[in-house]
C-alpha cells in the first residue's frame, strides 16, 4: 500500500507548474482520450444491446417461440406452467399471381380462433378483419405494395401440389380475398409471409390433419434453450426448432459485428493509455532533481517507483470513471439526444420508413461496463510500469547535478 508521505509527494507532483505546458497538454490528451474511448465504447455496446433486444422482441412477437413437427403421428398438447399458448398450424410455399406481378410466398395456416390469438393480429399496425375463414388471406404491408393490392382485392395463389387431369398433372390455383394487411415492423417478414385458414391450407397443399405442427408460446421466450430441452424430452421423436434456430445466422452476424466494434474502439483506449508513458516520462525528466533530493533524504527506489506508478494509475482511473459517467448518461438519454439533434438541424436520424426501429434503443449492461472499466484501468497500470521503473533507477548523484 502507498504511505502518507508517498501520497503527499504524488499529489505535489500532479500539481504541474506554469512552465510545464507540454506536460499539461500530454496529460489532458491522455485523460480525454481514455475518457472518450470508454464513453464511446459503453454507448456503442449499449445501443447494440438495445438493438439486439428490440430485434428479439419483434421476432418473438410475430413468430412461434418453438415449433414441434410430428413424426407421422398427431401431436398431443402437453400442459406446462411455462407455456402461455399451444396452437396447431401448418405451412407451405406457394406463388402469388396478380396481373403482371408474380411473387413467391410462404403461407402459414391457422384455425380461425387460433389466428385471433396471434400477437401480430392484435398489433396496432393490423388493418382489416380478424376472421380468417375459407378463401381469405392476410398479407404484409410490403407485399401489398409490391402487388399493388388493398383490402377486399382478390389475388390468385398457385400451389406446387398438383391436380390430376386428362392432360397430366397441373398445379392447383385458388383465388383468395384479402381481408387484412399487417405490419410486423420487419420488412422481410411482411414481404414473404401470408396467413390463410388451416383447413384451406391443408386442402390446398394436400396435407393431412395428423401432420399439423404444434406451436408453443412461452412466458419467457428469451430462455429458449431451456424450453427446447424440455420439449425434446416431451417429444423425443419429433423435430423441434425455435425462433433462435430460425434466425441463427442473423444473431451470429450481430455478435461478430459487436465483437469487432469492441476491438476497434478498445484501440482508442489503448492508444490514449500509451500517452501516459509520454506524460510520465516527461514528468520524470522535469522532476529529476526532485527525485535526487528525495533519494538523498532516504526515500527508497521502491517508494519512487510507487509514486510515479500511482500518478499514472490516478490519471487512468479518473479518466475511466469520467468516461463511465459520460457513457452511461449518454446511453440513458440517447433517444432524447437523437430527437434534439433531429429538431435542431431539421434532419431525420434513423427514419422508421428505412430502419426497422422508430427510436434509438439502448440497454445498459452492468457487466459490460465493469469489463470495459477493468480493461481500461489494467491498461493504464501496465503502461505506467515502465516510466515508474525508470524513475526509480535514476542515479542520486547525477540527479542532484541535473539542471
Amino acid at each position: 500500500m502507498i504511505t502518507h508521505l508517498e501520497k503527499e509527494i504524488t499529489l505535489r507532483f500532479l500539481k504541474t507548474r506554469k512552465n510545464d505546458g507540454f506536460l499539461n497538454i500530454v496529460s489532458i490528451f491522455s485523460f480525454i482520450g481514455i475518457s472518450l474511448g470508454v464513453a464511446v465504447l459503453i454507448i456503442v455496446m449499449s445501443v447494440m444491446n438495445g438493438f439486439r433486444s428490440e430485434l428479439i422482441n419483434k421476432i418473438v412477437g410475430f413468430n412461434a417461440h418453438a415449433v414441434v413437427q410430428p413424426d407421422n403421428r398427431p401431436l398431443k398438447v402437453i400442459n406446462n406452467s411455462d407455456v402461455i399458448e399451444n396452437i396447431f398450424s401448418n405451412d407451405g410455399e406457394a406463388v402469388i399471381l396478380n396481373k403482371d406481378n408474380t411473387k413467391g410466398i410462404f403461407l402459414k395456416g391457422y384455425l380461425e380462433n387460433d389466428y385471433k390469438k396471434l400477437q401480430i393480429v392484435n398489433n396496432e399496425e393490423y388493418y382489416g378483419s380478424r376472421t380468417l375463414n375459407n378463401n381469405s388471406i392476410s398479407i404484409g404491408k410490403e407485399l401489398s405494395i409490391y402487388l399493388n393490392v388493398n383490402i377486399d382485392d382478390k389475388i390468385t395463389v398457385m400451389s406446387p401440389a398438383g391436380i390430376q387431369t386428362l392432360v397430366g398433372t397441373l398445379p392447383k390455383q385458388e383465388t383468395f380475398k384479402i381481408i387484412s394487411i399487417f405490419d410486423s415492423g420487419l420488412s422481410e417478414f411482411n414481404e414473404n409471409i401470408a396467413y390463410i385458414n388451416l383447413e384451406t391450407l391443408e386442402n390446398f397443399f394436400n396435407k393431412k390433419k395428423e401432420n399439423r405442427f404444434l406451436e408453443f408460446y412461452f412466458k419467457n421466450p428469451k430462455n429458449i434453450e431451456k424450453h427446447k430441452k424440455n420439449l425434446s424430452n416431451l417429444y423425443p421423436d419429433s423435430i423441434i426448432y425455435t425462433w433462435s434456430d430460425m434466425n441463427k445466422s442473423l444473431f451470429s452476424a450481430l455478435k461478430v459485428e459487436r465483437n469487432v466494434m469492441f476491438i476497434i474502439l478498445s484501440l482508442i483506449i489503448i492508444v490514449a493509455a500509451f500517452n501516459i508513458i509520454s506524460g510520465l516520462t516527461i514528468l520524470v525528466k522535469n522532476k529529476t532533481r526532485d527525485i535526487g533530493i528525495l533519494k538523498s533524504i532516504g526515500v527508497t527506489n521502491k517508494s519512487i517507483k510507487k509514486i510515479f506508478f500511482f500518478i499514472g494509475f490516478l490519471i487512468g482511473t479518473s479518466a475511466t470513471l469520467f468516461g463511465v459517467l459520460i457513457g452511461t448518461l449518454f446511453s440513458i438519454y440517447i433517444e432524447n439526444i437523437r430527437q434534439f439533434i433531429s429538431n435542431i438541424f431539421g434532419i431525420s436520424l434513423f427514419p422508421s420508413d428505412i430502419y426497422i426501429l422508430n427510436s434509438l434503443p439502448s440497454e445498459i449492461n452492468i457487466t459490460s461496463i465493469i469489463i470495459i472499466s477493468l480493461c481500461s484501468i489494467i491498461t493504464t497500470i501496465v503502461v505506467s510500469i515502465y516510466p515508474a521503473s525508470k524513475a526509480s533507477l535514476l542515479d542520486t548523484v547525477k540527479t542532484l547535478k541535473y539542471e
